[in-house]
């Protein structure tokens, strides 16, 4: 999955830090390119059973959609969505993967005996020209909370300058979502993370004056892993992202606004996301979910802490926004910002993502809250999967409104 992203030096991106300026930031594309041209990386994405079932179900169920085709796999990796688009009939499948895996996609289409269908080209999908534009774009380019890694945007890229006019995409839609969490366990636990920090005797050193440095590095960080549902305090709200005409300037920044209704007594700590999305097949939609009450993935789930968490009671709003910026981490930075109207307490942080996440290990996930909340109501769907089905019609939301 590593076509490349866009030019990075276009207006929209922030430094990974603050304070940090760009050009002394590690080589954070050699990073990842390096990352995902190793055997091991690329056997974690294919021993995730969900991601590569759904793919498989996706191109195999929908074989008019391929057959005869020109396709073009963007950060093909090992060309196992080659192989599938091959093997549902295509006439042509071009392979871009931008890293050193090429050469073992290559191996992988000659011993199945594909390399007739499947062309594997190494290089960054945006340096890549064809004698024709193709029929159809497939990828995985989704990280984690749908945009980390930013390998959506040479997705778009490649829909701009290798595409037919009315050509298919797979995936062409995918939904964030967004929603308030309590966990005592979790929070205790990053703040406890900074107690070494705290002393004034370390061989005799004072280390305290770190100790806020260190506190705000721990919850800088997003926290990878699974959400219980229990935990979760109010139906998610849903930002729309259409691939068939989001703009990359549009994916660099954008803002996703939130008013929760609170079920009951809790401490709100801080935010779940996860995502889905959808292959618009002719013969059948296929949708990949990551929601908490799905089976897991390897993107998992992600939290966005608050510094200091917020009492909530029931039937309290709480009202707020999370910002997304793209940095030079092929990540975001994302501003949290939330308000009790009902207390007037307010609380915001700011969570950097990367490409290398600090996947730290924790000895609790989630703990039980202060109050078992009611069953949400059921609300709407998002516009775009109310004829189809959504792989969160299991977990309501609430109305979409804001789309991109």
């Amino acid at each position: 999955r590593l076509g490349s992203m866009a030019d990075s030096n276009d207006c929209g991106t922030l430094p990974a830090l603050s304070g940090v300026s760009a050009e002394v930031l590690p080589d954070k594309d050699k990073i990842y390119f390096n990352d995902y041209s190793t055997l091991i990386q690329q056997q974690g994405m294919l021993q995730d059973t969900v991601r590569t079932s759904i793919y498989q179900f996706a191109i195999l169920e929908n074989g008019l959609d391929f057959a005869g085709k020109s396709v073009l796999d963007v950060g093909a990796g090992t060309g196992i969505l080659s192989f599938f688009a091959a093997r549902a009939g295509a006439s042509r499948v071009y392979a871009v993967e931008a890293s050193g895996m090429a050469r073992n996609a290559e191996k992988l289409a000659a011993a199945n005996g594909f390399d007739d269908v499947v062309q594997v080209i190494n290089k960054r999908v945006e340096a890549v020209h064809l004698d024709e534009k193709v029929d159809v774009l497939i990828s995985e380019p989704l990280g984690i909370a749908l945009v980390n890694e930013r390998m959506l945007e040479s997705y778009l890229a490649a829909r701009d300058q290798l595409l037919k006019p009315g050509g298919k995409l797979f995936p062409d839609f995918a939904c964030m979502y967004v929603a308030p969490f309590s966990d005592d366990a979790l929070y205790n636990e990053q703040v406890a993370k900074t107690t070494f920090w705290s002393q004034n005797s370390f061989y005799g050193f004072n280390l305290n004056c770190l100790r806020e440095e260190a506190l705000a590095f721990y919850f800088s960080q997003p926290v990878v892993g699974p959400v219980s549902p229990q935990s979760l305090l109010a139906a998610p709200v849903v930002k729309q992202f259409n691939f068939n005409t989001l703009t990359i300037p549009e994916l660099k920044k954008f803002t996703i606004p939130f008013q929760f209704c609170m079920g009951g007594m809790s401490m709100l700590h801080g935010f779940a996301l996860w995502f889905d999305c959808r292959f618009p097949g002719s013969q059948r939609h296929i949708y990949l979910s990551t929601a908490p009450h799905e089976p897991l993935t390897h993107w998992y789930q992600v939290r966005a802490l608050l510094r200091s968490p917020i009492p909530v009671g029931q039937d309290h709003v709480i009202v707020g926004e999370l910002q997304f910026e793209a940095n030079e981490a092929r990540g975001y930075n994302i501003g949290v910002k939330c308000h009790n109207a009902n207390t007037g307490m307010s609380a915001e942080n700011t969570v950097i993502t990367q490409c290398a996440l600090h996947h730290f290990q924790y000895t609790s996930q989630t703990s039980s809250g202060m109050y078992n909340q009611p069953a949400a109501a059921p609300q709407p769907q998002p516009a775009a999967y109310l004829n189809a089905g959504s792989p969160s019609d299991s977990n309501s939301t609430q109305s979409a409104t804001d789309k991109i």
